[in-house]
């Protein structure tokens, strides 16, 4: 793993334009929209102006001028902004008109070339006509298939129907390739025309154009067979009753449910490995069809029903014991109504944050927790969370966390330092973040030291301040520019945070779950206190921070941290992390992966006492079965 994550350069830095960041410089986003509208208009003026050109090259005739124009015409085509194209089509001079003008010039300058209409002529405009042809069956099958599978009442993953089958989805590339794009396949035999008839080669436009249908064809020939494959898919009973008798006879135990962004499935991967090893079956159901793709590789199988009606007549869930919650969200209530089935808020990360002690998590039947630490948060927030519904747990995802780091263990010539921000959060009152504060300064200054730096920013950085996503980039030049010692940017979902942690000797992070799950390592950490409390005040509003050595935004602290660790022996902070751990995360013995199957087992039996007052017995399986 280690190799694999030190591959991982940050290299999106490179990807600014020097424009783009000299426009912001001297005039903010209003000079960056004033550049890009004036680009836009030069675009537009020139992909315009060179219809009509081409057209006199080819009346005049001009071949030379011709052969140079059209490569210059696709170019400008092919650079011009989306929002100058959707103009141009609305003034009806869309993509399929400029590109008939392009070709309506080519034919023009060969009839004025190529006196006596020689039998290439004729193929080369039949070809032109019969390629438009195959590109509209070409993009309406496209469009087709593409909104059978959107419309789809139910998207599943490892779930094999025997009838009838959900085929997977065609290639994504397939169903891209429609509209605006194929048009220009027509090139093959444009420029070819152009450059080749005054040497009397006037066939190649003719071969061009063949091969421009071909391959048409080709394209349109496999969206066939994939149109055929899912012709049944618009029968919605018929699907959804299918997969109802799947999941019936699958009969789950454990539902785990969620809805959200694409960019939020995260917050369910990270049970995924948890929920494949225990015993109950369990079943995972999602709300959103682009969570379906988001989600992380597992074993169970999968459902996801966009709609709440479907959702609702889902009879196979009416035998569920437990539904798991990873988030707070809307979408929750259409799972909470359901007769007989124990609710269980497990959220996605235990921390400090006001998220982990949300008023709506009362909603709920039970809350587990991680530690005392869990348990003693609802206390203090008074937020109507009975401290009979909380149950302690642990962290079973930590099991594979190593208690040491390769500096330590002799590995690595440097130590390894893990940057690991938060993100804004949705709202001011709520920001822990030191990204926009404190976080390219971090950066720089680690870069100073003797240090390797990982950065792993939050998946959602940047969704909702500017200023964070500004920071992000500002971070990502740095470590772009510096060479020598590996520094890594970990944006992607792979490697894993849990990757990341096995990496590092010493973490800075900031109030979230990132620092409590670290203290399972026992390795050394730092919270930035972004607000500059005073350092008592800071450890009793955060204990997660019991153990952390504290950042103000002024970084003072910084080099007398890294000096302390490089100290012989254990660090003085070595003790109050031992101690820490137990609190926020439970002992280590019984394992958290056994105690939390038995919170499972617990609460399959409390549903079970439910359904039979309920006269729900019935329905419910045996958590033996």
């Amino acid at each position: 793993m280690g190799g694999n994550i030190r591959g991982r350069i940050a290299s999106e830095a490179r990807r600014t334009p020097f424009a783009r960041r000299l426009a912001l410089a001297a005039g903010g986003r209003r000079g960056l929209r004033r550049l890009a509208g004036g680009r836009r208009g030069l675009l537009t003026a020139l992909t315009l102006a060179s219809y009509p050109a081409l057209l006199a090259a080819a009346v005049w005739p001009l071949p030379a001028t011709f052969a140079v124009l059209a490569p210059l015409s696709y170019a400008a085509e092919a650079a011009l902004p989306g929002r100058a194209a959707a103009a141009l089509s609305r003034a009806h001079l869309g993509a399929t008109v400029r590109f008939l003008a392009r070709e309506t010039a080519a034919v023009v300058l060969l009839a004025r070339l190529a006196p006596g209409r020689p039998w290439w002529y004729a193929a080369l405009a039949t070809g032109l006509f019969l390629f438009h042809g195959v590109r509209a069956a070409q993009t309406w099958l496209a469009c087709r298939l593409d909104r059978v599978h959107h419309q789809m009442p139910v998207v599943t993953r490892n779930i094999r129907l025997a009838a009838p089958p959900i085929p997977p989805a065609p290639p994504r590339a397939l169903l891209a390739w429609r509209g605006t794009r194929p048009l220009y396949l027509d090139a093959l035999a444009i420029v070819p025309a152009a450059a080749l008839a005054p040497s009397g080669l006037g066939w190649a436009g003719a071969a061009g154009a063949a091969a421009a249908v071909a391959l048409e064809a080709v394209v349109t020939a496999a969206l066939l067979v994939h149109t055929r494959r899912a012709a049944h898919l618009g029968d919605r009973r018929r699907v959804l009753s299918a997969v109802d008798e799947w999941v019936a006879a699958y009969r789950p135990e454990i539902v785990m449910y969620f809805s959200g962004p694409a960019t939020a499935a995260y917050q369910a991967t990270m049970w995924l490995g948890t929920l494949e090893r225990i015993r109950p079956r369990t079943l995972v159901v999602l709300r959103e069809r682009s969570l379906a793709a988001a989600l992380g590789p597992t074993t169970l199988p999968v459902v996801c029903i966009p709609s709440s009606v479907d959702l609702m007549n889902f009879r196979a869930l009416d035998g569920v014991r437990v539904a798991l919650f990873p988030a707070n969200v809307g979408n929750n209530i259409h799972m909470l109504r359901v007769p007989g089935v124990r609710s269980v808020f497990i959220g996605h990360g235990d921390s400090d944050k006001e998220a982990s002690f949300n008023p709506y998590t009362k909603v709920y039947d039970e809350v587990w927790v991680a530690g005392p630490a869990g348990r003693d948060r609802y206390l203090r927030a008074q937020v109507g969370v009975r401290d009979e519904a909380v149950e302690e747990v642990g962290r079973p995802q930590l099991a594979g966390i190593r208690r040491t780091g390769p500096y330590a263990e002799g590995t690595a010539p440097y130590r390894t330092v893990l940057y690991a921000p938060t993100w804004e959060g949705w709202s001011d009152d709520v920001f822990h973040s030191s990204l926009d504060a404190m976080g390219p300064a971090i950066v720089r200054a680690l870069l100073e030291q003797p240090v390797r730096v990982i950065y792993k920013p939050h998946p959602l950085t940047g969704h909702r301040s500017p200023a964070a996503r500004t920071a992000h980039r500002r971070i990502m030049a740095l470590l772009g520019e510096r060479t020598g010692i590996p520094h890594v940017a970990v944006t992607g979902r792979e490697p894993s945070l849990y990757d990341c942690f096995n990496e590092a000797d010493v973490l800075i992070s900031d109030i979230s779950s990132v620092v409590s799950d670290f203290v399972a390592s026992g390795k050394p950490y730092v919270v930035t206190n972004v607000a500059a409390l005073p350092g008592d005040r800071f450890r009793e509003r955060y204990p997660a921070a019991g153990a952390a050595y504290l950042l103000g935004p002024g970084l003072a602290e910084l080099p007398g941290i890294l000096r302390r660790l490089d100290a012989p022996g254990e660090d003085e902070m070595a003790g109050a992390r031992r101690a820490l751990r137990g609190y926020l995360l439970g002992p280590d013995h019984p394992d958290p992966l056994a105690r939390f199957e038995e919170a499972v087992r617990r609460a399959a039996a409390r549903a079970g006492e439910r359904a039979r007052f309920l006269g729900l017995e019935a329905l419910a399986p045996s958590a033996h079965d």
